[in-house]
């Protein structure tokens, strides 16, 4: 397996390419990792000497809603008869190891653990038996919400849009298909949320097809496939970990906005 990490060392900020315990810096075939690229030299120390980034920073992050049966359950709620899409603006990225930041005055924020499909290829109404040609692979994503904002409104976009809240990371896992695939959610040490991607209500080949009818979707830019059941309160000291099976912990702190 091929995971992508996009580090920062000595001031410059570079992509890098871990397979079988070795790191090596990738050299770009164009202006974006999405137009290629090919291993060059080994990374001296590997990732213990970097600052690990967010792995993309993309135009948009496409979020599912309720798109879990284990979740909507637990919500109370019917199965939706499509997806229920929002959006996350780009100023919600997070980087792993950053602080999600509380928001003064807006009562309860959420965490939500979920599986997220990075794109590879520009995409504009992609047919589901094609939809797996465009994935560049898959990350982890922490949908930070603003719980009794969401409750209190129809739209989405304050709730989930405020800074910091779309972790993304630590790494792009490539090459992953529509599999299942485990994602758990960890606070402070202890278990909230574990299920696998086979709960999912609409796949990912089907998300894709959906999606890219409405939006034309970017390389980078990145659909979050929706959480699993047990999401709950964060509170300024806690710690909270993503864990996508092959991608790795996405891990984070969480402090009041000053």
């Amino acid at each position: 397996m091929e995971r992508i990490y996009r580090v920062a060392r000595n001031g410059e900020t570079f992509a890098v390419s871990e397979q079988n315990g070795e790191v090596r810096r990738l050299v770009l075939r164009g202006a974006t990792l999405f137009d290629g690229y090919e291993p060059g030299e080994p990374v001296v120390g590997g990732l213990r000497g970097c600052i690990v980034l967010a792995p993309v920073r993309p135009s948009k992050l496409v979020c599912v809603g309720l798109n879990y049966r284990d979740h909507a359950a637990e919500m109370k709620k019917p199965l939706p008869p499509a997806p229920m899409l929002f959006l996350k603006p780009s100023t919600t990225v997070c980087d792993p190891g950053a602080a999600i930041l509380l928001p003064p005055d807006v009562g309860r924020v959420d965490y939500e653990a979920e599986l997220a499909v990075v794109i590879g290829r520009r995409a504009h109404r992609v047919s589901r038996a094609r939809a797996a040609d465009y994935v560049f692979g898959i990350t982890a994503v922490n949908d930070v919400t603003a719980r009794d904002i969401q409750n209190q409104e129809i739209q989405y976009t304050r709730a989930k849009g405020f800074d910091t809240f779309a972790p993304i990371g630590p790494c792009i896992l490539r090459g992953a298909g529509d599999e299942p695939r485990a994602v758990e959610g960890w606070q402070n040490g202890e278990c909230r949320q574990r299920s696998t991607t086979a709960q999912l209500i609409f796949p990912i080949d089907f998300l894709i097809e959906y999606i890219s009818f409405v939006m034309t979707l970017e390389p980078g830019d990145v659909i979050s496939t929706g959480t699993p059941a047990g999401v709950g309160r964060l509170a300024a000291g806690d710690v909270f970990t993503v864990h996508v099976e092959g991608v790795g912990e996405l891990t984070n702190p969480v402090r009041e906005e000053a």
